[in-house]
């Protein structure tokens, strides 16, 4: 028996050999590699004005025309992000670990501007300890495959705030033994 030709495939095999010729390839209008060009032909696409700089990739020789504003950088966590675009490259662990740990500054510093601010955040709301009591959260958890870390759950939504409770005391009472 004889190999199927390309055509042959091609003709059985829907989308078969798409990556063999330019012409067939269905990303070639975004592999153009000048300059970014529009979905509607060859004009260039502006690019989106911004009051303050944006993080971008060391890969990258400029930002792309349009994107995001929604949620700015700030902070020491928006300074740590910078860093991260500003050092690795995005293929680098140390880029994507470097992000991670700028997210969780990001949540101690909006816990910090919540409590500023004299509305602080509730450890308890959201965990929905209310609906476990309201609506049988115990009879609902029967038959259920993850039982076994169920246990778990109260400690690992409870340790934090209380570590956190105990540091803050702790550091009251070093400060108010150093004014003695």
């Amino acid at each position: 028996m004889t190999p199927e030709t390309r055509d042959e495939l091609r003709a059985r095999i829907p989308g078969w050999g798409v990556d063999l010729g330019p012409a067939d390839r269905p990303s070639v209008p975004r592999e153009w590699p000048s300059d970014v060009h529009s979905a509607y032909g060859d004009e260039i696409i502006p690019q989106q004005d911004s009051d303050r700089p944006r993080e971008r990739s060391i890969e990258h020789g400029r930002l792309t025309p349009v994107f995001g504003t929604s949620c700015p950088t700030r902070g020491v966590s928006g300074a740590v992000r910078r860093l991260a675009y500003r050092r690795w490259s995005e293929a680098r662990a140390a880029h994507w670990l470097v992000l991670i740990a700028a997210d969780r500054i990001d949540v101690v510093e909006s816990s910090l501007r919540s409590w500023a601010h004299g509305r602080p955040d509730l450890p308890f709301v959201p965990t929905g300890l209310r609906a476990e009591v309201t609506h049988d959260g115990w009879g609902s958890r029967r038959g259920r495959v993850d039982v076994r870390h169920q246990a778990l759950d109260p400690i690992v939504v409870v340790a934090p705030w209380a570590l956190g409770g105990l540091g803050v005391a702790a550091a009251v009472r070093a400060v108010r033994s150093r004014r003695r």
